[in-house]
């Protein structure tokens, strides 16, 4: 099975702004004591567009731990305001991004950490992410058909008629979207039924690329390091085209972010036994300064983390 949703871009959104989560408190005690579904509906309504706008105070912090003790409490909030305003789409979009994204670096990571020296705990986590990639899946689907009625079903059927209707601004929906349903497929290997979406995952991830190619920093180039680079040759894989993509997204990210690197290294130069590149790309991803780029200071030291244990593990990866 490919190794696509190895590197999330992790740009957590749903705090916006500093005081947002007191400002959840604030208005889901109003939507619980007033009657009236109209002003519980407009409550949640109002902070789902504070959590979508200004800068995150997750993305900028230095302390990783931190920020992922407070993560379910804040998801958890999204989805109480979801449950007044299921059709919301910038609660939806912060559900979608923000479970891939918890998933990804505090399960799906942890449990590759922790495999070796206990095996139990690690298929534990792996289990959530799974859940917590479907969970994001659900909404990013539930995103698309509040914008696109019928999107979702189309999806299966045609993936690139269902896509037409797409546009610029359905960009983040359609990068997370497609990520959690990568993610989810990469991480439950025994599914056939989900295996079978990846035409549908490929779809969503080429049309954003061509409405917003360098979104996010570059972060669709990401998500095609891995899915042109860790899939088997037979099943279309091109390492040329891996290597067009990672170039993209450090052009993209003006060298910014540490996750081309590492993303590329764990995949096209561990499948081509290349382990002067492996080490090479490692180290300059761990030589880029968190604090020179603020808003990317969360996602680098992530990825700086998982760079030391695959630097760790070389012996294991590759066959002298």
């Amino acid at each position: 099975m490919q190794r696509i949703g190895r590197v999330v871009s992790f740009a957590f959104r749903p705090a916006a702004q500093p005081g947002a989560v007191g400002a959840a408190l604030a208005l889901l005690l109003a939507a619980v004591v007033c009657p009236a579904c109209s002003i519980q509906k407009m409550a949640a309504d109002r902070l789902g567009s504070a959590l979508a706008s200004g800068q995150s105070v997750y993305a900028t912090d230095d302390d990783p731990e931190l920020v992922g003790d407070a993560l379910p409490f804040a998801l958890k909030t999204i989805e109480s305001l979801l449950a007044v305003s299921p059709e919301n789409p910038d609660l939806l979009l912060s559900a979608t991004s923000g479970f891939t994204q918890y998933a990804y670096a505090y399960l799906q990571c942890e449990a590759d950490y922790s495999e070796a020296a206990d095996l139990a705990r690690a298929t534990q986590l792996r289990g959530r992410a799974t859940r917590m990639y479907r969970r994001a899946l659900g909404y990013g689907l539930s995103g698309l058909d509040a914008r696109h009625p019928g999107c979702s079903a189309a999806l299966r059927r045609d993936p690139a008629a269902a896509l037409a209707r797409t546009t610029a601004r359905d960009v983040p929906l359609l990068y997370w979207t497609g990520a959690a349903w990568g993610a989810a497929i990469a991480s439950a290997k025994d599914d056939a039924d989900l295996a079978a979406d990846l035409p549908a995952v490929e779809a969503i991830m080429t049309r954003a690329r061509a409405l917003d190619p360098d979104w996010g920093d570059g972060a669709i180039h990401d998500f095609f390091i891995s899915w042109e680079g860790g899939r088997p040759a037979a099943a279309g894989a091109s390492p040329a085209r891996a290597r067009e993509a990672f170039d993209r997204a450090v052009a993209a990210s003006g060298g910014r972010r540490a996750a081309p690197y590492v993303s590329f290294a764990e995949t096209v130069s561990v499948a081509n036994q290349d382990r002067p590149e492996f080490t090479a790309l490692l180290e300059t991803a761990l030589a880029i300064d968190p604090d020179a780029a603020p808003d990317q200071r969360l996602a680098n030291l992530i990825a700086h983390k998982r760079a030391r244990w695959l630097l760790a593990r070389q012996d294991e990866l590759f066959i002298e």
